[in-house]
């Protein structure tokens, strides 16, 4: 039975292969993006072709992350929502110090205050059905941490926390929250990196610059390989497998493509969480209820 599915962050890359991949698969797909008249008009555009040449329950809303205002008014077109893909996100690379503060809050509002504002507006109609499913897009970055991309680590590591304490919090209602972690993937993030204001601060940091350039040219390199796993579609599919697991059996995190080690990891911490979770008492938070 298809499902009520919200997704941001519908320009390009992930969000707008999952809206025309989920609403192929039967599903009614609200496509979310800011700019439907301006920078991302020929993706809008491409989006509702898509699915009218193909009859699809795909519709193309404007959102912004960052507005409240363009929040409720996408959710207020868009019917009580089964699942909610926050994928909407943006990245700022270069030494810590070069950035400005008001840059510091411009990365955190996209990519964890921004996500706050979808599920708020999404949440009271899932708390009514008792049932629902938000998937937050975070990355490996929500892992680990290396030099050149501290603000942009900082607002995954923010997202991780945020999304670990709601799935505790939400679970009792019913409804699931889970971590997708993608590792680095051809979908043009790179290219929209946002640099800091003070550009020349970077001499004094060029062990940053030196070691970025080694890491995009191994990046670079997996692109090029065509047995790595660097398919955007990889992601995609994982949300599919999210949406079509039963609630209940949903893991808290799913890496996918590139982890340089990070799955292992995941795979050593978890142990751990749950037993921090039964210390407390509180393992039954721990996602949805089989019973």
């Amino acid at each position: 039975m298809g499902k009520k599915i919200l997704i941001t962050g519908c320009s390009n890359g992930f969000g707008f292969d999952a809206a025309k991949y989920l609403a192929q698969g039967g599903h009614t797909v609200y496509a979310t993006m800011r700019g439907l008249e301006g920078k991302n008009k020929s993706a809008a555009a491409e989006l509702r072709d898509f699915a009218k040449s193909g009859g699809l329950k795909l519709e193309v809303l404007e959102l912004d992350v960052t507005s409240d205002e363009s929040v409720k008014k996408a959710a207020a077109q868009a019917p009580t929502v089964d699942v909610l893909i926050n994928n909407a996100g943006v990245g700022y690379g270069g030494p810590v110090e070069a950035f400005s503060i008001p840059e510091f809050q411009a990365q955190m509002d996209v990519n964890v205050t921004g996500t706050l504002r979808v599920a708020k507006a999404v949440l009271p109609g899932m708390r009514s059905q008792r049932s629902g499913l938000i998937i937050q897009v975070s990355s490996i970055a929500g892992r680990l941490a290396t030099p050149g991309f501290g603000i942009y680590y900082c607002s995954k590591w923010a997202l991780e926390g945020l999304s670990e304490a709601m799935r505790y919090e939400l679970g009792p209602l019913g409804i699931d929250v889970v971590l997708v972690e993608p590792g680095p993937f051809s979908t043009g993030f790179f290219a929209n990196v946002v640099q800091g204001e003070n550009q020349e601060l970077n001499a004094e940091y060029s062990h940053v610059g030196e070691f970025n350039e080694g890491f995009g040219q191994n990046v670079q390199s997996a692109f090029e390989d065509e047995n790595a796993p660097t398919d955007p579609m990889d992601i995609v599919k994982a949300f599919e497998k999210l949406i079509d697991t039963p609630a209940g059996q949903r893991p808290l995190r799913t890496i996918v493509g590139l982890d340089f080690g990070m799955q292992k990891l995941n795979d050593a911490t978890e142990p751990i969480r749950k037993a921090v979770l039964a210390e407390l008492g509180i393992e039954a938070l721990d996602g949805v209820s089989r019973s």
